[in-house]
């Protein structure tokens, strides 16, 4: 009797045991020091990755990892997201480690929240001292993936009421770094209830980081 008990209780949990699916890619946030909200925006990268693998066919994990800016870790991601209203400090090692896991075939974007602009720039010297941020074409191909955008990045948030613009370090070739500046791409791809955004801002929003997905994920 005991054994006939112990088989249901098996086959009742077996039954009840739902496998996760074998997902293609998982994407990371970027935790860095300085003080700065590397935090922000938590529902932004869930409702992004929920967009692109309904709308672009991706397999990526729908739970976002975090990952430190000196760590082995950051391997493990080809795209990485880093977002934030403050101050951003990366250490030599820190430096060494983004450098070459961006050499290596990474991806970075760097979305300014608002109050970045200054501290990430002269970071980014660090990481590369040789490369100057460009701004890039709207002719570029992150453009113009499955969803097109021929006058560039949208504008998404007033900021300082200036154009949307989208520079990139280019390292051989290879655009490794996306930083979009004066849009706030990751305050649109929050949950509508955070920003109270309108409907086609939080589908422009979608759709650009959707761009940036499959052009790290599917061309590099």
């Amino acid at each position: 009797m005991k054994r006939v008990i112990v088989l249901l209780t098996l086959f009742v949990a077996l039954a009840s045991f739902t496998p996760k699916p074998p997902y293609t890619y998982q994407i990371a946030l970027l935790k860095y020091a300085g003080g700065g909200d590397w935090y922000a925006n938590p529902t932004s990268l869930p409702n992004l990755i929920e967009f692109a693998n309904n709308n672009l066919g991706t397999s990526i994990n729908p739970e976002p990892a975090t990952v430190d800016a000196g760590s082995a870790d950051l391997f493990n991601y080809p795209f990485v997201h880093m977002t934030g209203h403050g101050n951003v400090v990366f250490n030599d090692q820190e430096a060494k480690n983004l450098r070459n896991y961006l050499i290596g075939g990474g991806f970075l974007h760097i979305d300014d929240n608002y109050g970045m602009d200054k501290f990430i720039r002269p970071q980014l010297k660090k990481v590369f001292p040789e490369l100057d941020l460009v701004e890039l074409p709207f002719a570029h191909p992150i453009y113009h993936q499955k969803f097109d955008f021929a006058t560039g990045l949208p504008k998404i948030h007033e900021h300082d009421d200036k154009p949307a613009q989208g520079y990139g370090l280019i390292w051989e070739g290879r655009l490794v770094v996306f930083y979009s500046f004066e849009t706030d791409l990751g305050d649109g791809w929050e949950d509508f209830e955070v920003h109270k955004d309108s409907d086609a801002a939080r589908q422009k929003a979608l759709k650009m980081g959707a761009n940036l997905l499959q052009y790290a994920l599917m061309k590099n």
